[in-house]
């Protein structure tokens, strides 16, 4: 069955690029919702924060893989991205941003919107649209890495550490 694995905010970790592809499945999709790479203010002296290494390993998701760019990210980095995207997955519409602007009018109402930059997991439903924030398995602010998943019928937020499902709703 497949899965859409959902993160944000990974900076240049590429202990936390390993992370997600063990996360995922063969038949799995990954949603990046912006600064996986921190190329603008990314720390060289932290040895984990090796963006060219991430870059390299791409190819062998690029093909299930949703990607934005994210307010540290750099578009020469890796060209042909933008800022938002939309894709349909699940008979529903999603809409993927960094969330540090609010992105250009869309095709589509989305079902699902899905953000990063806060750092911060948070999952809820205004005016029928679920808003998912998948926090961050990098630096989050409140100490609990986290990650999305969406299935058939579900979204939901997981605690890396202990499995525990910290928000859910039906989509």
């Amino acid at each position: 069955m497949t899965r859409l694995i959902v993160t944000a905010d990974v900076h240049g970790s590429f202990s936390t690029w390993l992370t997600l592809k063990e996360l995922m499945t063969e038949d799995d999709v990954l949603a990046i919702a912006g600064d996986l790479f921190d190329t603008k203010f990314g720390n060289r002296l932290d040895t984990d924060f090796q963006p060219e290494s991430i870059l390299e390993d791409l190819p062998t998701v690029a093909d299930r893989m949703f990607f934005v760019y994210g307010n540290c990210d750099t578009d020469s980095f890796l060209p042909g991205y933008s800022r938002h995207l939309e894709f349909n997955m699940f008979d529903r519409d999603f809409l993927l941003c960094h969330g540090h602007r609010f992105p250009p009018e869309t095709t589509t109402d989305p079902d699902i919107v899905i953000t990063g930059h806060t750092h911060m997991a948070k999952m809820e439903r205004v005016n029928g649209v679920i808003h998912m924030n998948p926090g961050s398995l990098k630096k989050p602010r409140n100490r609990i890495y986290t990650y999305g998943i969406v299935e058939d019928e579900t979204a939901k937020i997981v605690d890396i550490k202990s499995g525990a499902v910290l928000f859910s709703q039906v989509i």
